[in-house]
């Protein structure tokens, strides 16, 4: 079983990067707005077309050494092992400049690690499975199936895992020209849950340090007579010691969800000539936060709130949106228009 596992999960680990990349590709010359390969490499520094060539070339030969294995040495081999090291040297670049940015305090990360790191390991070993091909023979189907049907949903959902483990607690607060803040509940009592608290003093906060002239408080009709809004604006008018005066706050009642507060609160942007904006939820939530302003044209600095306790229900939230994430980004692109 080993040996199976050695020679089965590289072939999907090359499968899942080559198929998720060529779906970015294809999506984005649909739509403009759908491509998501930076969360997993950053090819800035290219041009886009060189970019666009290199991602492509290798999401084909990845598919192809997934589907039917090169022998070591052929032309196919070298070729997909050539494709692996230029996008590994951009990986590894990447990891060197999250930290880059960690020493000079532009992020502040709640977890050591970059994501990259994690895509660099599995890069190494669709690597080694390239050179040791002969690995991949087996005269079990069955259980090789087994092995790729669980890869597949390790990886599933180990990478929006990741995506809010090290995205989601990395803060990338820093002058901006206003805040978004998305609801979290508020009870019959019209009070906001505690979570609701943790989003809004975080705001808050941000907005006491200077970082921001004004608030966008977005969500829906609370569990009692009270809006979402309504709530989140009484309590940062009254919060000792980090209150926000009343004309620094804007609000979008229609927040019913991610989506609607994404499409929201970019009106409000463009009404207000609003350029940089901080957007504000628990870790969990950001990455998807972060993906849909991308594709309604408006990229945004997340910041993690700042929880007073450990949710109780955070196992179940974590999962909820491990599904959601897949569900934004099998999506059109929110169009913000």
């Amino acid at each position: 079983m080993r040996t199976l596992i050695r020679s089965i999960v590289p072939r999907v680990l090359a499968f899942a990067v080559g198929g998720f990349t060529l779906i970015n590709l294809l999506g984005e010359y649909l739509q403009p707005g759908f491509d998501a390969s930076i969360w997993w490499i950053d090819l800035r520094p290219l041009s886009p077309l060189v970019a666009y060539s290199l991602l492509l070339t290798a999401s084909i030969l990845f598919l192809g050494h997934a589907l039917s294995p090169a022998r070591h040495a052929t032309w196919r081999a070298r070729l997909t092992l050539t494709s692996l090291l230029v996008l590994a040297v951009f990986v590894f670049w990447n990891c060197v400049h999250f930290f880059e940015l960690q020493i000079l305090r532009t992020i502040s990360a709640g977890f050591p690690l970059p994501f990259s790191l994690v895509v660099l390991a599995a890069l190494a070993w669709i690597g080694w499975s390239i050179g040791r091909a002969e690995l991949t023979a087996t005269r079990l189907p069955g259980r090789r199936a087994i092995v790729a049907l669980a890869a597949l949903a390790v990886l599933a959902a180990g990478f929006p895992l990741g995506q809010m483990c090290c995205f989601g607690k990395t803060d990338y607060r820093r002058p901006a020209d206003a805040i978004v803040v998305f609801g979290a509940g508020v009870n019959p009592s019209g009070h906001p849950s505690d979570a609701l608290k943790d989003r809004v003093r975080t705001a808050c906060v941000l907005y006491h340090e200077g970082l921001a002239r004004k608030l966008i408080f977005s969500g829906g009709p609370g569990m009692g007579e009270i809006h979402e809004t309504e709530a989140m604006r009484r309590f940062a008018t009254t919060l000792k010691d980090h209150a926000v005066p009343d004309d620094a706050i804007l609000v979008d009642a229609s927040g019913v969800n991610t989506r609607a507060t994404v499409q929201n609160t970019c009106r409000l942007f463009r009404e207000h000539g609003f350029g940089r904006v901080l957007a504000v939820s628990h870790f969990y939530h950001l990455p998807r936060v972060k993906m849909a302003y991308q594709r309604a044209g408006h990229d945004v600095y997340t910041v993690p709130a700042k929880e007073s306790y450990t949710l109780t229900m955070l196992p179940w939230y974590i999962a909820r949106e491990v599904a959601a994430l897949w569900l934004y980004y099998i999506r059109p692109p929110v169009r913000n228009g």
